[in-house]
């Protein structure tokens, strides 16, 4: 369904002035092709509507982006450094490749979106809504997003090393080749998660809440022998 990273078409609970796009900026407000290799560094874009809009290895560096909203926008190899993105929603957008760093993304809602290989550093993330998205390749290492709802996110090979995720929720999610080493996953719910439970052994897991496969895996993966009677 994410294999060649596309995003899921979620338009729901969008109303018609959220669909339409205001973007304006000098001669670039007009649709068509993507808009590659802009500076939009410091422009302010608070509160504007995007839809389908297209940018490529554009710079986003300490823009205002507060209260954003997008509808299936694809940003690709983008640096949103320094950016504030506080309070925006995106629906259908796909972020591939995309730089974040020091960015503030608090009250950042995502659905239905694409974060496919993009970096997260120093990035302040809480609280945040993250739905339906793929986070595959994703590098979230070091970030706080303790207490954040992640369930049934697609998380292939991300790196979430020392990430704090106390008391998340990730159950249901694919986390199969995903980087824990040094995560803290104390009180986390990781039921039905998919991941190799050997990934466990360099976590803190203290209070974290699995199912029986995951806890028979992690049991063997510490030479443990598991028999039924």
């Amino acid at each position: 369904m994410w294999s060649d990273g596309r995003v899921r078409d979620i338009t729901e609970n969008i109303t018609e002035d959220e669909t339409e796009d205001d973007f304006q900026h000098g001669h670039l407000a007009a649709d068509g092709e993507p808009i590659t290799g802009e500076d939009f560094s410091d422009v302010v874009f608070a509160g504007q509507r995007w839809r389908e809009r297209r940018f490529v290895a554009c710079r986003f560096n300490d823009a205002d982006l507060r209260e954003l909203v997008t509808d299936r926008c694809e940003f690709t190899e983008c640096d949103f450094s320094g950016a504030d993105l506080g309070e925006s929603r995106h629906r259908g957008t796909a972020l591939r490749a995309c730089a974040f760093e020091r960015t503030t993304l608090v009250r950042v809602e995502l659905r239905g979106c694409s974060l496919l290989g993009s970096r997260f550093t120093d990035c302040r993330m809480r609280p945040c809504t993250i739905v339906d998205c793929d986070l595959s390749l994703v590098s979230l290492g070091g970030i706080d997003l303790r207490n954040t709802e992640l369930a049934g996110l697609r998380m292939r090979e991300a790196n979430l090393v020392s990430a704090d995720l106390r008391g998340s929720g990730l159950r249901g999610s694919d986390l199969s080749g995903a980087r824990l080493s040094g995560a803290r996953l104390e009180k986390a719910d990781l039921r039905e998660a998919v991941l190799e439970p050997g990934s466990l052994l360099s976590a803190r897991i203290t209070g974290a809440r699995v199912d029986l496969p995951t806890a028979i895996g992690f049991a063997r993966a510490h030479g443990l022998l598991v028999e039924a009677d």
